[in-house]
């Protein structure tokens, strides 16, 4: 609970770095701990994990509102409270800065990796993989927002580069490498058995498809799993530019070769839950299969090269393409 006139008034905010200055304040204000918010937030149903607070308060832009609402919430603000936190959070999405606020620095450049490659229908054995809509129609409901700087409240983010590794060849993939089961709350890589390669988007685009890189590259964004009633789980994620989400099938689309893809959660109802089940004694790898369907989730075409999109398929077959590991991430522990 927010302790009794220590609770900053975010009307004080007049930009995005003093808007996340702010809500340090306010947790410091509630007195609890990442891991106590991330348990009230679940409580009411909020998802909060306790990587995404820190991400959130480390940033020097305005989170998503699902976010903050759930965060506020979680230190324990009232109703009116949390509209007027919003309604700051608005603002300055909208406009960059408040009345007060000095010029809002340009916004930063997007680092873009190297494009993933398109496969070619011709060279396919599987059928053509549903499309997904154009950008015009497919671009995620998550609001972008432009990193600004003002005074001292600036916080200086290093910009880290990126390093390109080769992929290796088949048969120096790790497909020997134990798989690991889901656990609650904490952050891993989703490792396909059959390529080595994880799950990720393409950094730059937020279309939010999911294809399989190299896991020792960067792969975006962070994912949790999220037991739900029912014995189904829901793949949390937390992109760095769109904060949090879910993984899903494109629009709830019930057919062979729909595409996978991380979007806001709650659009698409149980095509953004999944059964996740061990294959194989001991243990080979997890089928991912979404809840609407029964399907599997798998590379298209059963590729194990990079760049092979993730679709629903059959689950004919357990070593074509369609079981996992879910890889703890280093220093990430499980939440509470």
């Amino acid at each position: 609970m927010v302790v009794e006139g220590r609770a900053p008034d975010p009307c004080e905010a007049r930009s995005a770095p003093e808007f996340i200055a702010l809500l340090r304040v306010l947790k410091d204000a509630s007195g609890l701990t990442f891991r106590e918010l991330a348990q009230r937030a679940d409580e009411v149903g909020d998802v909060l994990p306790r990587s995404t607070i820190a991400n959130m308060l480390a940033r020097t832009s305005v989170p998503r509102e699902e976010l903050l609402a759930a965060f506020v919430r979680a230190c324990g603000c009232g109703p009116a409270q949390v509209d007027a936190w919003l309604a700051v959070r608005k603002d300055l999405a909208v406009h960059g800065q408040r009345a007060g606020a000095q010029e809002a620095s340009a916004p930063a450049a997007e680092a873009t990796a190297g494009r993933f490659p398109e496969q070619s229908p011709e060279n396919s054995s599987e059928p053509p993989t549903v499309p997904f809509p154009g950008p015009s129609t497919a671009r995620r409901p998550r609001s972008r927002t432009l990193l600004a700087a003002a005074g001292s409240l600036v916080v200086l983010a290093a910009a880290v580069a990126a390093v390109v590794l080769l992929v290796p060849d088949d048969e120096d993939r790790p497909e020997s490498r134990p798989a690991t089961g889901p656990v609650a709350g904490r952050t891993v890589q989703i490792r396909s058995v059959h390529s080595g390669l994880c799950l990720s988007e393409e950094r730059g685009s937020d279309s939010g498809r999911l294809y399989q890189v190299p896991c020792e590259q960067e792969t975006i964004p962070s994912f949790s799993l999220k037991p739900l009633d029912g014995g189904v789980w829901r793949i949390v994620t937390d992109h760095p530019d769109y904060d949090l989400g879910c993984t899903g099938v494109w629009d709830g689309m019930r057919d062979a070769g729909a595409g996978l893809q991380d979007q806001g959660c709650g659009d698409r109802g149980d095509a953004e839950e999944f059964l996740i089940e061990p294959v194989g004694r001991p243990v080979e790898g997890y089928r991912i299969r979404p809840a609407h369907t029964r399907l599997c989730v798998g590379a298209q075409g059963n590729s194990k090269e990079r760049g092979a999109k993730l679709v629903q398929t059959s689950c004919d077959g357990a070593d074509r393409g369609n079981l996992f590991s879910f890889d703890p991430v280093a220093g990430a522990s499980a939440g509470g």
